[in-house]
């Protein structure tokens, strides 16, 4: 699925997380990341809902937080569309 352009992640049809590419980094963005518990640090922004993740051009990853932070996502919204079934 795409949001505004952007290759997007759904449970559902209801949009948890996108990607989006730039120059100098890309953007892993989640839509309700504000309410995600975060203890790597990871979460950039300060959007009513909306979080991303920034991750640089030839700069290491922590893909186990980033990786807990997708399932969390995802988890998050799972519970939000059993919640509205």
């Amino acid at each position: 699925m795409r949001h505004d352009g952007h290759p997007t992640a759904c449970v559902d049809d209801a949009a948890f997380a996108y990607v989006d590419a730039f120059g100098a980094h890309v953007n892993v963005g989640f839509f309700e990341a504000a309410s995600l518990d975060d203890p790597a640090g990871l979460l950039e922004g300060a959007g009513k809902r909306m979080r991303h993740v920034k991750l640089h051009w030839g700069r290491p990853v922590d893909e186990a937080a980033l990786g807990a932070l997708i399932l969390a996502a995802y988890r998050d919204m799972q519970g939000r569309v059993d919640a509205e079934a």
